[in-house]
């Protein structure tokens, strides 16, 4: 049996209703909080009245005590003087007992005793019967009900604020979640992050804009990689394809020593050619990997020799010159010395030479070298007008090219990973920034190496 699980999709729970009840809550809290308040500071205020009115009436009979030598009556009518625990009634007796310092007791019928022990007379209590004098207990429940109903009236505005507000702070996520949610990153508009406010939702776009660009980037590189190296070895596997054809048709058993001798040397020529074409092969696929790479890399940099990486360019490429009055001239100042990688700078003359040489079908193709930077030009039809602005992109080619338009791109591309100035310049535009006269037929590349 094949046991199977489904994972379940995973559940999301709304901001903005999470926004609107956690506001809920809280103003329901606020507002229970504040009714408590609201009645222990009434009852308090009640409280404190009633004592202040015994207080007075306290030190009223003390002064008639010390006047007359005895106990003036309460002039309230509700109070009375108590020269004993006895006296009082049982309700307050009883809890007295237990509680001495008790000043507030509740008899029966629904009568209301307040007790207060007159200063330096001890065994003399005050008693007033409060139940008329009371105010906030009896409309106790009917401020309840209104405190309630208060709370309920805010707790609705503050649910309806609490939802205005959640909507308008979650619709902008909202909108950057249907934005990027399920869209391919190279489909993802530019500069995106604009659009949104300048606040924690506008650094999580900026963040989610430039990890997008990295991933954007990386996967056209990973695209480029793939399609240069199908366009850069296809040279170096023609080369050794064509050295095993030649030695399979030359191999034959039967011959005398001399020819043998001969076809010694030829195999030891083709094996060379093989080897050669095998060692650019490895450089080029070491090149393109540095160029797929995001970050820019000094490893493996030395100093090159330019015109022996030339004239194995020219002699790697000439089959292209074949039935074509086109002379090749190196001139000697490209005898020099550069430090940098040497498989960039192969790739980078086999892509402009084999250019010169395919669109040039008469004339010449110079390669020449002056401060510092690398000149190749030759003396064809030139760059059409209608891609002259875009040739170095990908794709983009000629009507008499019979490549695929990568060339220029991977030379643009290994230029700007490298640091280096590339300037292409045709029939009727402006000469390059190496150049000292203008072009007057033909096409001119240069590239001015970084110092």
């Amino acid at each position: 049996m094949i046991n199977s699980s489904v994972t379940p999709a995973k559940k999301y729970h709304s901001l903005s209703r999470r926004i609107v009840a956690q506001f809920c809550i809280f103003t329901l809290v606020l507002s229970s909080l504040y009714g408590l308040l609201s009645f222990s500071l009434i009852y308090d205020l009640e409280d404190n009245f009633i004592y202040n009115t015994m207080d007075n009436e306290a030190k009223f009979l003390i002064e008639g005590y010390q006047q007359q030598g005895q106990w003036p009556k309460p002039r309230s009518n509700n109070m009375q003087l108590h020269f004993s625990k006895d006296t009082l009634p049982d309700a307050v007796t009883s809890k007295l007992v237990a509680e001495p310092k008790r000043a507030e007791f509740f008899g029966e019928k629904g009568l209301h005793y307040h007790l207060y022990v007159l200063p330096n007379f001890n065994q003399v209590y005050l008693l007033a019967e409060v139940s008329d004098m009371l105010l906030v207990r009896p409309m106790s429940g009917s401020l309840l009900r209104l405190l309630l109903a208060a709370s309920f009236v805010l707790m609705i505005i503050a649910c309806l604020i609490a939802w205005l507000l959640g909507r308008k702070t979650a619709k902008p996520l909202q909108q950057l979640a249907d934005l990027v949610d399920g869209v391919a990153p190279e489909h993802i508009p530019d500069n995106f992050a604009e659009q949104f406010p300048r606040n924690e939702i506008g650094i999580l776009a900026t963040t989610l804009e430039e990890t997008m660009a990295r991933i954007k980037q990386a996967l056209a590189r990973e695209k480029n990689f793939t399609r240069d190296v199908s366009h850069e070895l296809r040279t170096p596997v023609a080369i050794i394809k064509n050295a095993v054809e030649v030695y399979q048709s030359r191999h034959n058993l039967d011959k005398s020593a001399d020819q043998q001798a001969n076809d010694a040397l030829a195999v030891d020529t083709l094996m060379k050619r093989i080897g050669d074409a095998s060692v650019q092969m490895e450089q080029t696929v070491v090149t393109l990997l540095s160029l797929a790479r995001e970050e820019q890399t000094s490893i493996d940099k030395s100093a090159v020799n330019l015109i022996a990486l030339v004239e194995q360019a020219v002699i790697d490429h000439s089959y292209l010159l074949n039935n074509k009055a086109v002379e090749v001239v190196v001139d000697d100042n490209t005898n020099t010395r550069l430090y940098l990688q040497q498989g960039m700078l192969k790739v980078l003359l086999d892509n402009l030479i084999s250019n010169a040489f395919q669109y040039t079908d008469t004339g010449e193709v110079r390669i020449s070298y002056l401060d510092n930077c690398l000149i190749i030009a030759d003396t064809g039809s030139g760059i059409e007008a209608d891609i002259a602005d875009k040739v170095t992109e990908i794709a983009v080619k000629g009507s008499q090219s019979t490549g695929y338009g990568f060339g220029l791109s991977i030379v643009k591309r290994l230029c700007e990973h490298q640091g280096w100035q590339l300037k292409v310049s045709s029939t009727s535009t402006s000469p390059s920034h190496c150049s000292r006269n203008a072009i007057n037929k033909g096409t001119e590349i240069s590239v001015l190496f970084s110092s």
